[in-house]
């Protein structure tokens, strides 16, 4: 108790805080969309269901990983190296996480534009998606971000109570936009191709990041909002074309 006090009244606790929570916050939109979009193929009336428990799982799992956060910092150790470039466990889950967001988005993709997809690598017979599934999957990829950001927190602050109020906040965060950002992605067909290009995007970053080819977080968010701020601009084109259209023919009667 006199711990949290003392660390309650230290003004660097407050911005560690403060800038930990920012951080989580920013880091599970790729989350968030990754959710928004595999939640999307559940029937309707199950999208709400996988989606609470897929996010309150992550929270476990992430609160678990933080308490075992000595034995997280130890997978940044080299294990082996290969033409002067070295791996760590951290390193190949990311690959392995990067290259897992790809393979599930350029499948997406296919089985979009493609009028037949038909049964082949990419796109194997389909089967109706099922909620273990959906939240299996939101799990695997919520395991990849929290082991790098909880890396990147490590970094921040040594206060464990810090890094779990980050958490949950961030998770709160996720909780209270997961359905009208799930929503609003089923509501614009054309917004659903522009979160798969995201997580394409998003699992290159984690494949070259594996790779040691570190690209800044920040440059990846401002092309996502770009092309959001983009595909919004698209939108209201459209609705007002409709209602210039409907406006049009009710006066033509």
């Amino acid at each position: 108790m006199d711990y949290l006090v003392a660390l309650m009244s230290a003004p660097e606790a407050w911005a560690a805080l403060l800038a930990l929570t920012v951080m989580e916050v920013v880091l599970g939109i790729d989350n968030l969309i990754f959710i928004s979009v595999v939640s999307n193929k559940l029937p309707e009336e199950s999208r709400a269901k996988a989606r609470r428990i897929g996010i309150g799982a992550a929270l476990g799992l992430r609160l678990a990983l933080l308490a075992t956060v000595a034995v997280i910092i130890q997978l940044t150790t080299p294990l082996f190296t290969v033409f002067d470039q070295p791996f760590s466990w951290r390193d190949l889950i990311l690959v392995a996480g990067g290259l897992f967001l790809v393979w599930k988005a350029t499948s997406e993709i296919h089985h979009s534009v493609d009028r037949d997809p038909g049964l082949d690598a990419l796109n194997p017979k389909i089967k109706p998606a099922s909620v273990e599934a959906v939240v299996g999957q939101i799990l695997v990829l919520d395991l990849v971000f929290s082991l790098d950001s909880i890396i990147t927190a490590v970094g921040m602050t040594d206060h464990l109570p810090i890094m779990m109020f980050a958490v949950l906040v961030a998770v709160g965060a996720m909780w209270l936009a997961a359905d009208p950002l799930a929503n609003f992605i089923h509501a614009n067909p054309t917004v659903v191709m522009l979160a798969l290009g995201f997580l394409l995007l998003i699992g290159t970053t984690l494949i070259a990041d594996g790779f040691g080819a570190h690209v800044p977080k920040g440059y990846i968010y401002a092309a996502m909002a770009f092309s959001a701020l983009i595909e919004g601009l698209n939108i209201l084109a459209r609705r007002a074309r409709q209602a210039r259209s409907a406006l049009s023919g009710a006066d033509d009667l």
